[in-house]
């Protein structure tokens, strides 16, 4: 009889394999992803990530409300149609973890996000594409909050 136990451990036995084969993200397991999401500053997180400083661009897509009434949970979209997208990552800029996400792609897949992110006060959010030819592109909105979700 399987257990929930037993299937969590064979999961897991499962992803160590995997890990252990090269076939999961390796940036994920590295320290330069925990010091990423430990930056306190745009800068910080873009010199943890190894890129070059972000340009601004208009082939990013990039849906934010210009009004949050729950900093809990901000609705965001980043799509592109730029080939060659490896990774995009949001980045908010006064919240205490600018980093809120990162999120690798392969050829296979359309470059498209959507996810919820907490924000604690007013700030710009940014979506970062990263191309594989060495480009690293965003667009930025600000959102406004106001009820704080991050601790407040």
């Amino acid at each position: 009889m399987n257990t929930r136990r037993r299937m969590l451990a064979r999961s897991a036995a499962v992803a160590a394999l995997l890990s252990a084969a090269g076939l999961l993200p390796a940036h994920a397991q590295t320290a330069s992803a925990k010091a990423a999401f430990d930056a306190k500053s745009v800068d910080d997180v873009i010199k943890a990530l190894g890129i070059g400083k972000p340009v601004e661009s208009k082939d990013i897509t990039f849906t934010a409300p210009d009004i949050a009434e729950n900093g809990a949970v901000v609705p965001i979209a980043a799509s592109t149609l730029l080939p060659g997208v490896k990774r995009m990552a949001f980045l908010v800029e006064k919240n205490p973890t600018v980093l809120a996400g990162v999120f690798e792609f392969t050829d296979a897949v359309e470059t498209s996000i959507s996810t919820r992110i907490k924000m604690g006060q007013t700030s710009n959010v940014l979506a970062v594409a990263m191309l594989t030819d060495g480009r690293v592109l965003y667009a930025q909105k600000e959102v406004k909050v106001t009820l704080g979700g991050c601790g407040g």
